[in-house]
């Protein structure tokens, strides 16, 4: 005991204690500058920033793996852009997979739209419209048939039409209906999206775990702090000026590891001499659930874009033939005791054409109501309460995966970037204290 408390008496009196106490403070420091950043690495610029460099592209494939990874590389650009956004077709992937397949195949979505509502809006939205879509076609196909036939005929033809809508409407939407699982790809929908959308990616990430990025940023400089107190006594003892620098890297390193171990580790509860030890964002999984779904139902899954979708999406050509035979007989059935007569006056071909044409034209219409911004967003309640459910439902390994799997690959550019600076501080560090800065 004599003898190490003799060896420490004697380390004390070769200790520069101005340098040792504020090795510590730099560390701490550097690592709240290390996590700040890494932060801001995430998430921007939203686009790729940088220049293309030729040839670049075709050296890019001979590259390692890693390196590939780097935003701008494989297209041949250097510069940078925010992982979530870069990542963003990724984490649409991911968010079908954990989440939204969960909620059923899209008919038992579908249905818990609530179909018969949409119908009912439809006929609410497209009645005031029956009498012109009749007259523009009839002016179009056939104006003199149209223009003979006395006014109360042609008012008694749009009169049958509109009293035929209901079930025109109710036969369209159930087609949807049975038909949805070939006319609607979710993966592909939410997909698409969040690529051209990577405001929305950084949203979803900075909304649902905005408190424990927070967290990440502050904690920087504990453990920063905590871990320059040995970095201390190693360049106290040895005295040997490379260590500094060499000891920041690890800090660096060290800190971005804890940093993001403290959002999303242990995956599972842990009880550690009594303490509950989970990662944060575990932590608060009902309420980032609800955050998750808000964003989901307002942004991305909405009645609006599931509209759009079927008329202009990939399938859109299959989901119009599809409607427009639906639409027909109800055509036909509102021609009423005329239809005979008038198909003997123009000619089955022309009748045909005109029955064809009206109910091309009625499939815009009646879809119209599915972009109906306000309706949607009274619709977007039921989207968002059926995904906060199920997101609440995840396992603890499947939730932290839904947020954390479309950045695993690209985190060790944040651990490098840490390293990086952390050798930074170390050689700002002897600039300062060995140069005769300070002293």
């Amino acid at each position: 005991m004599d003898a190490v408390l003799g060896w420490l008496a004697d380390w004390a009196d070769h200790v520069d204690w101005l340098a040792f106490v504020s090795i510590p403070v730099f560390t701490g420091v550097v690592g709240w500058l290390i996590n700040w950043s890494g932060v801001w690495m995430l998430f921007n610029p939203l686009r790729f920033r940088g220049v293309r460099v030729p040839g670049l592209r075709e050296v890019a494939t001979l590259l390692p793996r890693k390196l590939q990874e780097v935003p701008g590389i494989m297209d041949g650009g250097l510069g940078w852009q925010g992982i979530v956004p870069a990542r963003g077709a990724k984490m649409g992937s991911i968010a079908v997979d954990k989440v939204i397949a969960k909620l059923g195949t899209p008919a038992e979505f579908y249905a818990r739209l609530d179909p018969d509502a949409i119908a009912a809006h439809i006929v609410e939205v497209f009645r005031p419209e029956v009498p012109a879509l009749v007259d523009d076609v009839m002016r179009r196909e056939h104006p003199r048939l149209w223009r003979d036939l006395p006014r109360p005929v042609r008012e008694a033809v749009v009169d049958r039409v509109q009293a035929q809508l209901p079930n025109l409407v109710g036969r369209m939407t159930d087609e949807i209906g049975v038909h949805i699982d070939q006319l609607l790809d979710p993966k592909i929908m939410v997909i698409d999206h969040f690529r051209d959308n990577p405001e929305l990616v950084v949203r979803v990430f900075r909304d649902v775990g905005r408190r424990e990025l927070d967290l990440m940023v502050a904690f920087g400089f504990v453990f920063g702090f905590l871990l320059g107190i040995p970095v201390a006594v190693v360049d106290q003892t040895w005295h040997i000026w490379w260590l500094l620098p060499i000891l920041g890297v690890v800090v660096g390193w060290t800190t971005n590891l804890l940093g993001m171990w403290l959002i999303f580790e242990p995956t599972e509860e842990r009880r550690v001499l009594g303490v509950r030890v989970q990662g944060l964002f575990l932590r608060r999984q009902d309420e980032c659930a609800e955050e998750y779904a808000r964003i989901i139902a307002e942004d991305v899954i909405t009645l609006e874009r599931i509209g759009d979708f079927l008329l202009d999406g990939p399938r859109g050509d299959r989901t119009r033939q599809m409607l427009a035979d639906a639409l027909r007989p109800a055509i036909d059935r509102a021609a009423g005791p005329l239809r005979g007569a008038v198909r003997v006056a123009i000619g089955g071909q022309r009748f045909d054409s005109i029955r064809d044409s009206v109910a091309l034209q009625a499939v815009d219409r009646t879809i119209t109501p599915f972009r109906d911004p306000e309706f949607s967003r009274l619709q977007s309640d039921r989207i968002r309460l059926l995904l906060a459910e199920r997101t609440r439902e995840l396992p603890p390994r499947d939730f932290v995966e839904m947020m954390r799997a479309a950045i695993r690959e690209d985190e060790w550019m944040l651990y490098a970037h840490g390293a990086v600076m952390g050798a930074a501080g170390g050689f700002l560090h002897l600039a300062i204290f060995t140069t005769g800065l300070v002293g």
